[in-house]
């Protein structure tokens, strides 16, 4: 590959995380590596049109949010002369194209990085930082994830189902479905949003259906969840032989937030205290970062992942919340952040998870496809 590599920095999407990842790509374009690295910024505006944003202009404006610029042309994903993906102009009388070597998806939420956006990529034949279709997909959703860790011997808490067709189709009954072998509090989640949109700790059965109607707003799954007297502890992972763990942090909301909820995360910046490394005696900090690598490997993830877990109180035992395929990269995003801690500097992590990408590209180049091309 002669020259830079050509990174396509993709943000913006059109889930509710809109907002933070226009952060995290503004701190990922300062971080990239210009000697090594031709960087072009590409946006998903909410509408959901591609655009192909002015790297210097962005420069100039040095905001800690990247602007989606107005007058960007509008792309798509083409085959260029080469036989490589490249960007096209579809504007009327826009002609000329550009090959690009590999897509640095920021983007966070629903349509983004449940597999769509992945699978996209994968259909225009270009190599991307990031998880696949399949563990994209499992890992949003909170529920399959649930179960597929829990089938590797990893512990979950105990948690309920409920779908929006027979929450409306049957209120009462799905009411006590959910609340069936669980004790107050409980936190109702729909299962395929992050951010912790629309989650509610609910502490009196009387509040379990307005909670539950708020989060059937965001999706057609809902959990309701055991609330566990607990410390969430969270690990980043980084694709490598063996796989590499962070040391993990902690978070500790505020007294005047229930929970790790998305005004604590990025509306309050007294928000939440982290605790970085976590708090945790070798023992703790030696299962935890055990338990994040099996999450990534039971969910067969790439390149990178943060994983959370709970550190119950009473027990001392983990259990094992969620995962996050493409997790934040804003300035005070804790993957970054616990990666730095573990001796991977920002700049050096991206410019690894760039290398990661290519590479994976290039082993599934090397495999039969089973057609003539």
């Amino acid at each position: 590959m002669a020259g830079k590599i050509r990174v396509v920095v993709l943000y913006g999407g059109r889930s509710g995380e809109h907002e933070v990842s226009l952060k995290s790509a503004a701190s990922v374009l300062r971080h990239l590596d210009r000697s090594q690295f031709e960087v072009i910024p590409v946006s998903i505006d909410k509408a959901g049109r591609w655009q192909w944003n002015d790297l210097g202009a962005l420069d100039l404006a040095q905001t800690t949010s990247l602007p989606i610029l107005p007058d960007a042309p509008e792309i798509r994903l083409a085959r260029g002369p080469n036989g490589h993906c490249a960007l096209m102009p579809i504007s009327a009388g826009s002609t000329g194209s550009l090959e690009i070597d590999v897509v640095f998806p920021v983007i966070h939420g629903p349509l983004c990085e449940d597999g769509t956006v992945q699978g996209l990529l994968e259909l225009a034949d270009v190599a991307y930082v990031g998880s696949g279709v399949l563990a994209s997909a499992v890992s949003m959703d909170k529920d399959v994830a649930k179960r597929l860790a829990e089938f590797a011997g990893i512990p979950v808490a105990r948690y309920r189902v409920l779908t929006r067709k027979a929450f409306a189709g049957d209120r009462a009954t799905s009411l006590a479905k959910a609340a069936e072998g669980l004790s107050l509090p409980v936190f109702v989640k729909p299962c395929n949003m992050g951010s912790s949109v629309g989650i509610h700790k609910v502490k009196s059965w009387d509040a379990l259906g307005a909670a539950l109607d708020d989060a059937f707003r965001y999706d057609l799954k809902v959990l309701v969840e055991q609330g566990i007297d607990a410390r969430e502890i969270e690990v980043a992972v980084l694709e490598g032989e063996p796989l590499f763990a962070s040391v993990a942090s902690e978070l500790n909301p505020n007294a005047h937030h229930e929970f790790y909820s998305y005004e604590a995360k990025y509306l309050d910046p007294d928000g939440a205290r982290v605790d970085l490394p976590a708090k945790l005696d070798a023992e703790q900090m030696a299962r935890v970062r055990s338990l994040a690598v099996q999450v990534f490997a039971a969910l067969e993830c790439s390149d990178l992942a943060r994983v959370d877990f709970f550190l119950d109180r009473q027990t001392g035992a983990f259990c094992f919340n969620e995962i996050n395929t493409l997790p934040g990269f804003t300035s005070i995003s804790m993957y970054p952040k616990m990666m730095e801690a573990s001796g991977v500097p920002y700049g050096e992590l991206l410019t690894r998870l760039v290398h990661l990408a290519l590479d994976r590209h290039r082993q599934r180049h090397s495999l039969e496809r089973g057609y003539s091309s």
